[in-house]
Order: structure tokens, then sequence, then C-alpha cells
């Protein structure tokens, strides 16, 4: 089985950065298969553009412009390219970077798709950071691949007490139908709690509120949208449930910092 080194990766690498164990790569995928192989280091997998299937012992992940993957070291895995253009953005995390910090990643084995909206943010913000390229770029890179790398590991706690099954119906529930006009008691009906009940607990269970939470679903279906270079930024707000351009730029610049025109000019150059 092959083993890929630091900053090798299946494709044509537009830009390579290397940091204090840390190594990060923007790669456009070339290749339409690439079969069994496993990296030296830890990393993140984030998709910027175009679509990937990954497959490892346990499960397959079909991936579009936004998602995140993390691996551990050493964990075989495949990948499949569809037709059209891929791009991703990687960081690779070296051993003796998490044991000079004393960093324990017991609890981070196997591979996994992340599906924390929050955590994909922030990986917006480091991909956003290697464009900056200034004299804080690196501490701010490593602060935020430590908050990252901190709430996966306060997350992994979390679940190991069983939530309530409103909490995957509601999560599902919210993911198909974030841009329709969803009211508190038509929510509360279909999953079958008061709806004090549910305004109550599912900051507990989102880390934000109910209406945060459904406006970071618009958010990050408009990053996908943006990706694809298909359509106006007017067209994308309507499409992901926004009432006009503005609103969109606005909610898009709270969470994200930056506005729509700005994210696509970073991504396209």
């Amino acid at each position: 089985m092959n083993q890929s080194r630091t900053g090798e990766f299946y494709g044509q690498t537009n830009k390579t950065i290397n940091l204090e164990g840390i190594t990060l790569t923007d790669t456009v995928y070339t290749h339409d298969r690439v079969d069994w192989h496993y990296h030296e280091n830890a990393y993140f997998t984030f998709i910027l553009q175009g679509n990937v299937i990954e497959g490892n012992k346990k499960e397959i992940y079909s991936c579009s412009a936004g998602d995140l993957l993390f691996h551990n070291w050493q964990e075989p895995h495949y990948n499949i390219k569809p037709e059209g253009f891929t791009r991703g953005f990687h960081i690779e995390i070296e051993k003796n970077w998490f044991d000079e910090l004393d960093f324990s990643t017991s609890n981070l084995q196997g591979s996994m798709k992340i599906v924390n909206l929050d955590l994909k943010f922030l990986l917006h913000q480091i991909f956003r950071e290697t464009k900056a390229d200034d004299l804080t770029s690196q501490l701010s890179i490593q602060s935020l691949l430590l908050e990252i790398l901190s709430e996966m590991l306060q997350e992994d706690k979390t679940q190991s007490h069983k939530n309530p099954v409103w909490v995957s119906e509601i999560n599902q529930i919210l993911n198909d139908q974030f841009s329709d006009h969803l009211t508190l008691n038509y929510l509360a009906k279909i999953i079958d709690i008061h709806p004090v009940h549910l305004s109550r607990d599912f900051s507990k269970y989102f880390n934000s509120g109910l209406g945060e939470y459904i406006r970071k679903l618009k958010v990050q279906k408009s990053l996908q949208l943006i990706s694809q270079k298909k359509q106006d930024l007017t067209t994308i707000a309507f499409d992901c449930g926004f009432s006009d351009q503005s609103h969109f730029t606005r909610c898009f610049k709270e969470i994200n910092g930056i506005t729509p025109s700005q994210y696509r000019k970073i991504l396209f150059g």
C-alpha cells in the first residue's frame, strides 16, 4: 500500500505553506481514482470546489464543496473523483506538533466526516489566512487549528452521552428544509415536543440558537454554490432562502467575517 509523505497529494499543487509542524496544501485533484493508501501525518481535507468520494474500512463519504474530513495518521482510504473540477485544501499535522503542545490525540482515531458547522467555518478562516500571508498569519492559523481540535475533543466527550431522539430528527429536518419558511410551532409539532422545550434545549445540542443555526445552514449552502461559479450572488441568496442579497451579505459577513463577493475573489483569485 502506498504511503504519501508530507505535502504529497494526488493532483496538481497550487500552493504549499510549511509552518512549524504544520503543512497546508491547496491541490487540484487530477486522478479519477486513487487506490488504497495512507498518509504519514494526521490531516484535514476541506473540499473547496467540486466533489469527491472517499472510502475507508468502515464508511464511504460523498463530499462536495464545504465538506470537511479528518484522518488520523496511517489511516488507509481510497478516493474517487466524479467528473468535473475538484479542489481540496489540506492541513497536515506532524506528530511532534501534538507532542510539543502536550495535546492528547487518543480520541481522534480513524477517519471521520465532520458535520459541525462551526468547525467548517473555522476551516474557511484558516484557508483565508493562507491568502493574507502577513506577519500574523502563522499565529492565527495555529490558534484556529487548536480551536478546531479542542472543539473536536470536547464534542467527542459530549457525544459519549446519548442524545434525545429529537436532536437527530430536528437536525435532519433543518438540513432538508432550511430554505423554507419554518416556524417554531411547525418544527415542535413535527418532532412531537413542546415549543418551549425545543427553544430552551436546542442550543444545548447545537451550540447556537435555532434561528442562528438555520442561518448557518443557509450560509453553508451558499459557500457550495459560490464555489461552482455558475450563479450570481442574487440568485444564490434566493436559492439559499434569504429574503434578498443585502440580507444574505449581512448574514454571510456576520458568520464568515467577509462578504460573499470577497470570498468569491479569494477562492478564484
